[in-house]
């Protein structure tokens, strides 16, 4: 059995802001409307308190391109250890700021801009979630499996989960 609980404005923020502080790695989906779309692995830098999320870009990429001819992406994070997952729909920005850029550096970034914070092609995208959707376990993995065995064997039904929709 699974719960369903949408969360809205405020507590969607929450919602949104803590899971992808947890996984912080997502699929990142340009050209959403055909098959197939375009998707690369993209580290998440922040999720603002308007609920915007941010990430760096080479500002010539192929993924920059997209996001011009089409602004819609999909933002896929998935934690299978904790059985967590979100799907974001939104539209996207690219940003130049250089306050941002400054505030959100990590050094870690030199490896995809080797002239550091100051790199000319270095962009921010800027994800408004329109639609999102969540799921997670109620109580861990483990735990979860061990409710599934125990419904396999007597019949149950087991309460393992929680989703919902997120609207900000």
């Amino acid at each position: 059995m699974s719960n369903t609980k949408n969360v809205y404005d405020k507590e969607a923020i929450k919602k949104i802001k803590e899971m992808v502080d947890d996984i912080e790695i997502c699929m990142f989906c340009t050209e959403v409307k055909g098959v197939p779309f375009r998707t690369r692995p993209m580290a998440t830098l922040q999720v603002d308190d308007d609920g915007n999320i941010w990430f760096f870009s080479n500002k010539t990429s192929d993924k920059n391109d997209e996001i011009k001819d089409n602004d819609t992406v999909q933002l896929l994070y998935a934690k299978s250890s904790d059985s967590h997952f979100l799907t974001i729909t939104g539209k996207t920005q690219i940003v130049w700021d250089k306050e941002k850029i400054d505030k959100l550096w990590s050094p870690t970034m030199k490896a995809y801009f080797k002239e550091g914070k100051d790199d000319p092609n270095i962009s921010l995208l800027k994800v408004t979630p329109e639609e999102a959707h969540y799921w997670e376990t109620i109580n861990g993995k483990m735990i979860t499996l061990l409710k599934m065995a125990t419904s396999a064997v007597t019949g149950t039904t087991a309460n393992i989960g929680v989703e919902g929709k997120i609207k900000v």
